[in-house]
């Protein structure tokens, strides 16, 4: 029971609402009980509503803190790697050395797709954009697993979690080589995670491919930042969907979907559109001036986050990491320089410090992704192949405690009640 509680008065009636305290971050006003009394609160977009209890990801936007289980992010950057992360969200604990290898072990050991499922990719245009592949084919997967439909059921859940972080890369990277008209690439179970996903993305079976140990990384560490980021649009919506008792498969699906959206997954996109808009480092100080205008509707992309009002924990580790793979590759290629210097002004000139518009993870991201040789059309599919992980921890939790299907509520401004009008009359 909550030890403390909060007086709401309605007219004559005084209701104690419970106020709920977590083991971090702010109290909670449960507010449950409302409907009882005939009313509902009001909160577009839910920005002051907590849906839900939750072990898992911890955020302090304003002190710029990211936890995975109480562990910094930061720390799981540096030292983890993507695939002790995964374990980490989805059991809890950071694994022991025999735990991990048996983890790594039955991953690999899903990473193919059924030759069905492959055919599906041929009902596509080639032309079709990777994520609309990616949301029929992760929902056809239900079709081809009826052994581990049961939600009830504690082994097929676990089953169905390891079936999805393991085929989505292969999926991924289907999509990605169907839009280019080139033959799929069978997992090699040899490779790491990462490795594996680039491979299966780049290597070609006429000739040998090696991946480069410096763009693995880069790519773990991509995963890593975007495995999870607690009750955002599509992590909702996984959840929602999974409060009807949809199959796992489904959720998935559903949360790639609502990734898909440019205000969520689609913002590293944006900001490679930004940077062929600017065009050129002769024309940043002209584009930044009009991002400092009010009254001009140009944004910089990939600058600030509704979420961290101070710095985004996660673009630290980017950005270094970001420098690390343009070093490695050497390129030259004046949209990233034009980054690069847009990064400079942003964390020097005084109009960004004040307001705190330092770059987040998403510009390193996606210059990250286009330095490897990634499509931007891509880089949502990598971000809903990370964040798969999140999703499939928070679905397991809500299916694992006591849970009600989601409904929220409206207020409703339209017609009142009036009499059907014949259509000769009207």
């Amino acid at each position: 029971m909550a030890e403390k509680s909060a007086q709401l008065i309605l007219g004559d009636k005084t209701l104690d609402l419970p106020i709920l305290s977590g083991s971090v971050g702010p109290d909670v006003l449960d507010i449950a009980k409302l409907s009882a009394a005939g009313i509902f609160t009001y909160d577009p977009g839910f920005g002051s509503t907590a849906s839900c209890e939750s072990k898992i990801t911890f955020i302090d936007g304003d002190n710029g803190i990211l936890l995975h289980r109480g562990y910094p992010i930061e720390q799981l950057a540096d030292h983890s790697d993507y695939m002790e992360t995964c374990y980490l969200l989805l059991r809890g604990e950071l694994p022991n050395a025999k735990q991990k290898e048996e983890f790594v072990s039955t991953v690999r050991a899903h990473t193919m797709v059924n030759e069905q499922l492959r055919q599906f990719f041929q009902g596509f245009r080639r032309d079709a954009h990777p994520m609309a592949v990616m949301c029929g084919v992760v929902g056809a997967l239900s079709a081809f697993y009826h052994d581990s439909l049961s939600i009830s059921d504690e082994r097929h859940r676990e089953i169905a979690a390891f079936r999805l972080l393991s085929k989505i890369p292969t999926l991924a990277a289907m999509c990605y080589k169907y839009s280019i008209g080139q033959p799929f690439m069978q997992p090699n179970n040899a490779l790491s995670y990462s490795e594996n996903f680039l491979h299966m993305m780049f290597a070609t079976p006429c000739e040998p491919y090696k991946v480069s140990p410096v763009l693995a990384q880069a790519m773990d560490k991509i995963f890593i930042l975007h495995a999870d980021h607690e009750q955002n649009a599509s992590t909702s919506t996984v959840r929602l969907a999974g409060s009807t008792g949809a199959n796992p498969f489904a959720c998935i699906a559903a949360g790639i979907a609502a990734l898909w959206g440019p205000a969520h997954g689609g913002a590293n996109e944006a900001v490679l559109r930004m940077l062929n808009e600017i065009g050129s480092v002769a024309n940043v100080h002209k584009f930044v001036d009009r991002a400092k205008d009010k009254n001009d509707p140009f944004r910089l992309m990939g600058f600030g986050h509704r979420v961290y009002k101070n710095f985004d924990p996660r673009a630290k580790v980017m950005r270094q990491t970001c420098h690390d793979v343009l070093q490695e590759l050497g390129i030259n290629d004046p949209q990233l320089e034009l980054a690069m210097k847009l990064e400079e002004i942003a964390l020097s000139d005084p109009y960004f410090i004040e307001k705190k518009l330092y770059p987040n993870v998403d510009f390193y991201s996606g210059i990250i992704l286009k330095a490897i040789g990634i499509p931007t059309t891509m880089f949502t599919v990598i971000f809903a192949l990370a964040r798969t992980v999140g999703w499939i921890a928070h679905w397991n939790e809500m299916i694992s405690g006591s849970y009600r299907i989601g409904r929220p509520r409206q207020l409703y401004t339209g017609h009142t009640s009036r009499d059907y009008v014949a259509m000769d009359k009207r």
